[in-house]
């Protein structure tokens, strides 16, 4: 039998508080990529905005107090200039992975339009699936809707049947968020074949599964489709915090994404990940600010000498959601140049 001593109990209080702070402390991250990308809202640039963001995180990462390494980021080394895979990130304290997304809806803040987000998560080493930049099947509900609903090689009419049945709902009742692609008209015609009620997206299927987790506030039961692996392990991570279920299954368009895949430790191409399989439940750590309206958050607004900003901080530990609305200052040293230049 193990005994816990007083120094022990000391510790794990210690640690528990940096992890609040640390998550805190998250949400500067968010925010400077946030305020910096803002500027390129509605100019047409993607590769404007996406700089921007890119630029303000990484300066912001310089101030935490950790010894972070990006497994989720930007693309391989020489795909991208900053936050690469396998960069190391931080001023120095506890090792962290990190999975992030800058700007999640670069083509959305081009255009000025609705749910593009900065967003990044926080694991202990190895928390994270290293995943490929490639494609992921994804199916996700929110915690008041059990996992065993969830299927991704079954009929959409299925599915719905079951979650009509464990909500003790008509399928009618049920909305089913989907991005709007081609690669989704089978799965969009089988929801509507079902009865069920759908909302389309253009991008930002993290903050369409964050809002699926969130049922009775955004009115979205489920979301499934076909997006980027990294984001799921970014949604994986929120449904840590909020509480949820999520199933994903690679997609490989070629042998180079399979190659790209058997270098980051993964063997079996047609694996079905859980949540837990994406990012381990232990210790997650989920921060996301707003760029322009959606769902999950309004977005930056911008007047003379500052803005607001809405964010979301979560943590698996606690299961706390805490919505923090900010009001910046860019008269006075806000500690991001990139996001007040």
């Amino acid at each position: 039998m193990s005994i816990i001593t007083m120094q022990d109990n000391q510790d794990m209080i210690a640690k528990d508080l940096m992890d609040r702070n640390l998550a805190l402390e998250a949400v500067r991250v968010t925010e400077a990529a946030a305020l910096a990308a803002s500027r390129a809202v509605g100019m047409g640039d993607e590769k404007f905005a996406d700089k921007l963001a890119v630029d303000a995180m990484r300066a912001a990462f310089d101030t935490l107090a950790i010894s972070g390494r990006v497994v989720i980021g930007e693309g391989e080394r020489d795909e991208a200039p900053m936050l690469y895979i396998g960069e190391e990130v931080g001023a120095g304290g506890p090792q962290v992975d990190i999975a992030l997304d800058p700007l999640e809806g670069t083509t959305i803040t081009a255009k000025g339009g609705l749910n593009a987000i900065t967003v990044l998560a926080m694991t202990d080493k190895d928390g994270f699936l290293n995943a490929p930049d490639t494609y992921m099947e994804k199916m996700a509900v929110g915690r008041d809707i059990p996992a065993d609903v969830l299927d991704l090689d079954a009929p959409m009419g299925d599915v719905l049947k079951k979650i009509a049945s464990a909500t003790d709902r008509k399928i009618a009742d049920i909305m089913v968020c989907v991005m709007d692609r081609p690669r989704h008209d089978k799965i969009i015609a089988q929801i509507r074949e079902a009865g069920a009620r759908i909302s389309l997206i253009q991008d930002g299927d993290v903050s369409a599964i964050v809002a699926a987790s969130e049922a009775q506030e955004t009115g979205i039961d489920l979301f499934v489709g076909t997006g980027g692996a990294p984001e799921g392990v970014l949604s994986a991570a929120a449904l840590q915090c909020v509480g949820g279920h999520m199933l994903g299954r690679l997609v490989f368009r070629n042998d180079e994404e399979k190659a790209r895949a058997t270098k980051w430790g993964i063997t079996d191409f047609n694996k079905i990940y859980t949540t837990d399989d994406l990012a381990k439940p232990d210790n997650v750590m989920f921060a996301a600010t707003g760029v322009t309206n959606g769902p999950m958050m309004p977005g930056v607004k911008r007047h003379k000498g500052g803005a607001k900003t809405h964010s979301i901080v979560m943590r698996s530990k606690s299961g706390t959601v805490r919505r923090i609305e900010s009001y910046h200052n860019f008269d006075r040293k806000t500690g991001f140049e990139a996001a007040d230049e």
